[in-house]
């Protein structure tokens, strides 16, 4: 069996070798088109090379699948944010804090909710995302709790009622809460109190604005800006124009900003 192995590699390296140099090939008695033939013939006799090539080399044949996987990911989504690009997405931004240059020629807008592990995910990505670019990417978060009356939504609002004191405090806010999702999911509305504290927020003012008709405006455009646009879960981006669904590969969202930068 590893003889008939090593015979396939041969011949498959002799394939590659005469399809380069069909000259040589025919001056040894094998055509470029009798190959195809010959690699068939094996293989229709020994069916179970297969099966061995793809065991003794299952993590290769896993990463090429992979690497096709994600090429025509890439291509459909290419194709998707082309047509994107010629539908302009408005949502209100006003009073949002914007992380970066607010300049920026691309602007991320991201729906998300902070108890979601795969926005948590997303945020860690956009972090490295945003270093990297500098002054050419921003980020304005806007928020899409899964639960407008549970811990979620007191999350958003305690986002969007620091960003109306001091937008620096909100990004750290934000940070720390996707950073400790496990221990807002356990202890709630005392984690918010606490990592609002220890950023040395105002706190009575805290308490007042989080009750304001100004942050329950903001929430509540947040949410309808989403459900406008068809966002059905959170991670949901929008980069300039094009449309993001889900925690994407850095190098997926990268395309992305990189087409948006384009314009084209």
């Amino acid at each position: 069996m590893n003889n008939m192995f090593k015979s396939l590699i041969i011949m498959a390296a002799i394939t590659l070798f005469y399809w380069g140099q069909p000259t040589q090939a025919n001056a040894q008695g094998l055509t470029e088109r009798d190959l195809p033939a010959v690699l068939e013939k094996i293989l229709q006799e020994h069916p179970e090379l297969v099966l061995d090539v793809l065991r003794q080399n299952s993590e290769a044949v896993l990463d090429i699948a992979q690497q096709g996987s994600n090429v025509r990911r890439k291509r459909n989504l290419e194709a998707q944010w082309k047509q994107d690009m010629k539908t302009p997405k408005k949502v209100a931004l006003e009073d949002r804090p914007v992380l970066g240059n607010a300049g920026a020629k691309v602007r991320i807008v991201a729906f998300s909710d902070f108890t979601c592990h795969f926005c948590r995910q997303a945020s860690q990505s956009l972090t490295g995302l945003l270093n990297q670019y500098g002054k050419d990417v921003s980020l304005v978060f806007k928020h899409f709790p899964m639960d407008e009356d549970g811990i979620s939504a007191r999350a958003s609002r305690y986002f969007i009622a620091i960003g109306m004191q001091d937008a620096a405090k909100a990004w750290q806010f934000h940070d720390i809460l996707f950073a400790q999702r496990d221990a807002l999911l356990g202890q709630g509305d005392a984690f918010l109190k606490k990592t609002a504290e220890g950023l040395g927020v105002d706190m009575k003012r805290l308490n007042k604005d989080l009750r304001s008709r100004k942050v329950s405006t903001i929430l509540a455009e947040d949410i309808k800006d989403a459900q406008a646009l068809g966002v059905e879960g959170t991670p949901h981006f929008l980069v300039n124009d094009l449309v993001v669904r889900g925690a994407l590969p850095a190098d997926l969202f990268k395309a992305a900003i990189d087409m948006a930068r384009k314009g084209k």
